[in-house]
């Protein structure tokens, strides 16, 4: 399901309701539905599908070549509902490769690593601030561990216990 086709959580019956019929939901109950119609979090990051990773919320948007367009609107590719995102808030590019976001006339501004910007190309790790929220721009994950290096620690004891095992026949 794409972040388009969201839809918002229908009433259960139990649930108090607020003045004017609003429900009211818990924070685990909201994590629950943002799960529901968020993408699939066995969505791996890598080089050729980077993800955009919301930090607070645990949502995960895959990024593909192209423009992307971030905000508030149910119009957006990538919908996010916080009252400090406009309503068309960024922009995020992928070509040759490479990812930039754009910040498109936002009211509370786009930034990357803390730092106010109107465009600037993404690497890995790189945190993005829209409004309140933040996201972590990912190519790999983040617990991804390098598999030859395993391999290497291996080798290299392997042949210090041999040379240990030759040592100890010689003397």
């Amino acid at each position: 399901m794409s972040s388009r086709d969201q839809v918002p959580p229908q009433p259960i019956e139990g649930h108090a309701s607020g003045p004017q019929g609003t429900q009211l939901f818990s924070a685990d109950e909201l994590r629950h539905y943002a799960g529901e119609t968020a993408p699939t979090p066995d969505d791996r990051a890598s080089v050729h599908e980077p993800v955009l990773a919301c930090t607070s919320v645990g949502l995960r948007f895959k990024l593909h070549a192209g423009r992307q367009t971030v905000g508030r609107s149910a119009d957006n590719d990538i919908v996010v509902g916080d009252p400090s995102i406009s309503a068309s808030h960024a922009w995020i590019i992928g070509q040759h490769g490479q990812y930039a976001i754009m910040n498109t006339l936002s009211t509370n501004g786009t930034f990357v690593n803390g730092k106010r910007i109107h465009e600037a190309i993404l690497k890995h790790n790189d945190r993005i601030q829209l409004g309140q929220i933040e996201f972590v721009f990912l190519t790999r994950e983040l617990d991804a561990v390098n598999p030859t290096r395993p391999r290497w620690i291996l080798a290299g004891a392997l042949i210090l216990i041999g040379l240990a095992v030759l040592a100890w026949w010689l003397i």
